[in-house]
This record gives structure tokens, sequence and C-alpha cells, in this order.
């Protein structure tokens, strides 16, 4: 069934919404995919907190103005699925990566963060990219390890002389 202007306008202004508020987008072609994975791979999505849409070129090129994604505009070709990460800017690559592992048909065009547009060959660097929680984790790790050395440092020489008496004692008594 056709969309009616109306019913185009509101989806652009729907899609060009999420792309601001969006920090990566990644462009696939999904020729070849059924039904049946479509609907996983959304579901996927979903689950991961990416929005997924299925989007004809024209409308995919206005949705795309005025945001920081405007730089994919030239690589909408063919039937894409836009993909847009809104909390962690890895997610949508992650998704797209991890389902084009198992299903050959899904190839991915483009992606682009921060205003600048990479080749499909930079998926794997941007599904790489640590979550939210993942670089917590790494920071905190960083910022603890020289306390903790210092900790071990200043435990270390009550620890060896009370291995050395100890020792000395054990000597003694035989």
């Amino acid at each position: 069934m056709a969309l009616r202007l109306e019913d185009k306008k509101a989806f652009v202004k729907e899609v060009n919404a999420v792309a601001g508020e969006s920090l990566s987008a990644v462009a696939a072609e999904y020729r070849g995919l059924s039904v049946a994975e479509m609907t996983e791979l959304r579901k996927k999505a979903r689950n991961a907190g990416v929005y997924l849409r299925v989007i004809k070129n024209t409308l995919a090129r206005r949705a795309v103005e005025g945001t920081e994604f405007e730089c994919m505009k030239s690589t909408l070709v063919g039937p894409i699925l836009l993909a847009f990460s809104m909390n962690d800017p890895g997610a949508a690559a992650r998704i797209i990566k991890d389902f084009a592992k198992e299903h050959d048909a899904l190839k991915t065009v483009s992606l682009s963060a921060g205003g600048r547009l990479m080749p499909a060959s930079d998926l794997g660097m941007l599904a790489d990219l640590p979550t939210l929680d993942q670089a917590r984790a790494m920071l905190l790790g960083l910022m603890m390890a020289p306390m903790s050395k210092l900790v071990r440092t200043l435990a270390e020489p009550p620890a060896m002389l009370a291995r050395t008496l100890s020792a000395r004692a054990s000597q003694e008594a035989v």
C-alpha cells in the first residue's frame, strides 16, 4: 500500500527526530532476507535499544537532512534499512555485525558517528566500542590500579617481617 503525502511527511519527521538524538547510524542492504529474518532482526534491535527502519531512499535522504548523518545521503541507494544507536554508539553496529554473521544477505552500506561518514569496512571497529558499563568499569580499574599497588607496597614490609620471624622461630624449634 502506497503512503499518502501526509504519512510520508510524518514518517520523515519521525526518523529525523530519532536521527537528531542518535549517536551513530548504520545503513545496510537487506535484499534477500525473509520476513521471518527481518522480524528477528527487528526484535534484536528493539531489545538493544536500536531504532531500526526500512525506508525508501528519497525519504531516507530527507530524513537525515539537518542531522549529523547528512553525510550518508550519497550512500543511501538500493533497498536499505537504517539503524540508529540511541544510547550506546556501538549498539547498532553490533546488531548489524552479529546478524550479518548468520545471514549473508545483510550487507552494510555505510555508517556514521560524530558527523563522520565511515566505510562499511569500519563496522567492526564501531561494533567493538565498549558499552557505557564496560567503559565505566575500565575507567574504574584504571583509577584503582595505582591505589591497589600502593596498598600492596605498604603492606609488604610488615608481612615480610612476619614471615621472616616465623621462619626463624620454626628454625630454632627444630
